[in-house]
């Protein structure tokens, strides 16, 4: 049973955000996968989601996103995941606005909650998906940017690229991390 992570932060200011379209993600796996995502006492979101006879976990992190690795490692400790085992979905700056990316392993990227999952987990060895937001800011300007919502201009490319992401997370759910790359990162 996979586990699907979504990256994002916590509260209203910052639903919709560049941020957090790891959440995004998950918020729309959730509806394909008829899976009711509750919050319980562990610093996550989590629900069960069943795709093509399979069962898959999907995970909301309720820390804030430099903090991510904290509810990770706990949920991977509770339901028992080995890194392998996990698809980490977030945001990326060096990717055009809904340009996808999918790796099975590899560094940070300067991306802080992935390195606070490389960190907690003790290993870069799981898999990722990067949905690419653009880097349309000034320099020193990159919080600001990330913090901030789709142009409307951006919408079509931001929902093109929200469908091919939810692709590839179902084909890593069925076939795994390779075939999700042979098939997505074109």
């Amino acid at each position: 049973m996979p586990l699907i992570v979504g990256l994002g932060n916590i509260g209203d200011v910052y639903e919709r955000t560049r941020h957090n379209i790891g959440f995004t993600i998950v918020d729309r796996l959730a509806k394909t996968l008829s899976a009711n995502m509750e919050k319980a006492d562990d610093p996550f979101i989590s629900g069960l989601g069943r795709f093509k006879g399979s069962r898959v976990m999907l995970l909301k992190p309720t820390t804030f996103m430099n903090n991510s690795g904290k509810a990770v490692l706990k949920a991977c400790r509770f339901f028992r995941y080995l890194p392998s085992d996990i698809l980490v979905c977030s945001d990326d700056v060096n990717l055009p606005v809904g340009k996808i990316r999918l790796r099975k392993e590899g560094g940070s990227g300067g991306h802080n909650g992935i390195q606070d999952i490389i960190d907690h987990l003790g290993t870069s060895f799981f898999p990722r998906l990067r949905f690419g937001i653009g880097d349309r800011y000034e320099r020193g300007q990159q919080s600001d940017y990330v913090l901030s919502r789709f142009e409307a201009a951006e919408s079509e490319s931001v929902e093109q690229g929200l469908i091919k992401a939810e692709d590839a997370v179902l084909c890593f759910i069925r076939e795994g991390i390779d075939s999700a790359m042979n098939n997505f990162n074109g």
